[in-house]
């Protein structure tokens, strides 16, 4: 009997979510996010994230858009390139969630 191959997911503590949304997810290994970082509001899982990812990476300037999923906080999303900030707040608020101050 042939046994399909299965991605192994890491498991976070209960408050990061599982390890397919876990505050992990978007960066590479050893990597570190460049760019200007924004606080969220509002995002609680996976759905939320590339609601918002697709938004701002839509946005003139922006070259990445990373959210750092955070259900029971405040996400964090990077975004790189020359951006106008009130242009990303803009996608933001069109997407249905908030920056927070």
């Amino acid at each position: 009997m042939h046994t399909p191959s299965r991605t192994e997911l890491s498991l976070t503590s209960s408050s990061a979510g599982c390890g397919c949304c876990s505050t992990d997810k978007g960066i590479a290994a050893g990597a570190e996010a460049v760019g200007v970082e924004y606080p969220l509001e509002g995002l609680t899982c996976g759905g939320c994230v590339a609601s918002v990812e697709k938004a701002v990476a839509a946005v003139k300037g922006v070259d990445t858009a990373t959210v750092e999923l955070a259900p029971a906080g405040v996400s964090r999303l990077v975004v790189s390139g020359p951006a106008d900030p009130s242009a990303v707040r803009d996608a933001v608020t069109s997407a249905g969630y908030s920056l927070t101050s």
